[in-house]
């Protein structure tokens, strides 16, 4: 009987005939579509299968000895003392029949995965993975070509491949109508954030990252994280966003019921890779995880895995999630002077985490003057002449426009009267694909009255004959929420929250974006 007998990485392989035994370590196989994991005491062998998958050729025996010593090159980034090198199998002969990649093994307790369901506290872990991540993104070449698969328009070919091959699919797994609801949103991100994407290119935030993080993958062990099976068969997968390949594992934490650390995973590695990146792209990137890994439950699914159905559904539950929690959104907070729309509007940014416009302060700002220095001046003359109001809105949307484009959501503080403003400003949302809420605020005569004779020091020259006029001239406002600002404060800022709560109803708390709870 011939059988195989293991030596050290960078050596043959021998077969022997003498069909002796000795001492049997305990053994595992494990084998997947691409290849076969031998578990043989302290060790594992991959084996690459001679198969041409389409996305992968290993039919050659030279393919296979390149791709064990890539995935050995690749994986000694995160691992160097797990990957101990490549190995020949070797006929009686000396001929070589076949190259494995030599691994420590791993004990499968200390997985990440087997600690989260458990629910054993692996914040600090998940930590050291966030700084492990973050670093090898810092160390990792840049160029054109890795740039160009950060790009919107490769995303873009990604999700729409993922569409394409889904709805392919002779057996409908996932909803129609989720489906449908997916690709707009989705479609609807990208077709607004161009400047997002050209941004991240141009600050160096593509890297050859690891393209399959898994928390099986991860093992917590006692002197710290050990990252396995980075993605090494086809290099424009691994040429991400760095924000991309983290969030492949904040999804697969959250998949396994645990959002809020997840949410931790994210924040650390943000912080670790100084990437100031808003909270849309994170929800788009973990939407785009999750949407892969619940197309391929779906070609489980065919092959006749019996629990895959519900996995790639509760995934694209999870994609939905997170593109409506990423939608960006541009909010107008308006009504007329001593209606507290101000302290309303920065109470709303303050919550959301939104970038806060005010037109006043930009009114003065055009016209060269510091924004608390007393500008007063009759109805429509002075810088609130009518051609001063044009410019500012004009400004104000500008401005509200280029952050919209980098997926930074809005509040912008103004009075709104004019129709033909707010006019500009649903245009504005629509060309930058951008929901729009809008909230007027109101309160009795009385109180905007005794508001604007207490006012002193403030960025706004209105007083009560100003209040009268543009009383007079305002427009009616029917897309608006009406937001009665006669109450304290905090009960103020709760009923524009529940306004804008309308919105999130068929969002789940879990999938609301980080900064951007509202409340």
């Amino acid at each position: 009987m011939w059988r195989r007998c293991l030596a050290a990485p960078g050596r043959r392989l021998a077969t022997t005939g003498d069909g002796g035994t000795s001492m049997r370590p305990w053994a595992q196989v494990k084998e997947t579509h691409a290849g076969v994991v031998i578990l043989l005491g302290d060790h594992a062998f991959k084996l690459k299968k001679p198969v041409n998958l389409g996305f992968l050729d290993f039919t050659t025996l030279e393919a296979r000895r390149a791709m064990c010593r890539k995935e050995v090159e690749l994986n000694r980034r995160l691992a160097p003392d797990v990957y101990e090198g490549v190995a020949d199998v070797a006929g009686p002969d000396g001929r070589v029949w076949e190259h494995l990649v030599v691994m420590r093994r791993m004990p499968d307790e200390r997985r990440l995965s087997a600690l989260v369901r458990a629910g054993e506290p692996v914040e600090n872990a998940v930590c050291q993975v966030a700084r492990m991540i973050a670093g090898m993104h810092a160390r990792s070449p840049r160029g054109p070509r890795i740039d160009e698969q950060g790009s919107g328009r490769a995303l873009r070919l990604r999700w729409t491949a993922s569409f394409r091959e889904v709805r392919a699919l002779p057996e409908a797994v996932l909803d129609a109508e989720v489906l449908d609801e997916i690709e707009r949103l989705t479609l609807r991100f990208l077709d607004g954030r161009e400047p997002l994407f050209a941004a991240r290119v141009a600050a160096g935030r593509i890297v050859d990252g690891h393209g399959d993080l898994l928390a099986d993958d991860i093992f917590c062990l006692d002197d710290g994280p050990r990252i396995l099976d980075c993605l090494e068969f086809d290099d424009r997968l691994r040429f991400v966003d760095g924000l991309d390949d983290a969030a492949f594992l904040a999804m697969d934490l959250e998949r396994l019921g645990a959002p809020r650390l997840a949410e931790l995973f994210l924040r650390w590695y943000a912080e670790f890779s100084g990437d100031p990146s808003p909270p849309s792209l994170w929800h788009h990137y973990v939407a785009y995880r999750a949407f892969v890994r619940a197309k391929v439950a779906c070609l489980r699914h065919g092959q006749g895995d019996s629990t895959a159905a519900w996995e790639a559904r509760r995934l694209a539950e999870l994609t939905l999630g997170h593109l409506q929690a990423g939608a960006v959104t541009l909010v107008l907070v308006g009504g007329l002077p001593g209606t507290g729309k101000s302290t309303l509007a920065a109470a709303v940014a303050d919550r959301l985490g939104c970038t806060l416009l005010t037109s006043d302060r930009l009114r003065k700002e055009l016209a060269g003057i510091s924004p608390h220095q007393p500008a007063a001046a009759p109805f429509g003359e002075g810088i609130y002449c009518a051609e001063s109001t044009r410019r500012t809105y004009a400004e104000l949307l500008s401005r509200a426009g280029r952050l919209l484009g980098l997926g930074e959501p809005v509040v912008v503080d103004a009075s709104w009267t004019d129709a033909a403003c707010r006019t500009a400003a649903v245009d504005l949302a629509r060309r930058a694909s951008a929901d729009l809420l809008a909230l007027c605020c109101t309160a009795p005569p009385r109180v905007t009255a005794e508001r604007l004779a207490r006012r002193t020091g403030g960025i706004s020259d209105a007083d009560q004959a100003i209040a009268a006029a543009m009383t007079a001239t305002m427009a009616p406002w029917p897309d608006a929420t009406e937001i009665d600002t006669d109450t304290p404060p905090e009960q103020t800022l709760e009923r524009a929250m529940r306004a804008i709560r309308a919105r999130w109803a068929g969002v789940p708390r879990r999938f609301r974006r980080p900064r951007m709870e509202p409340g």
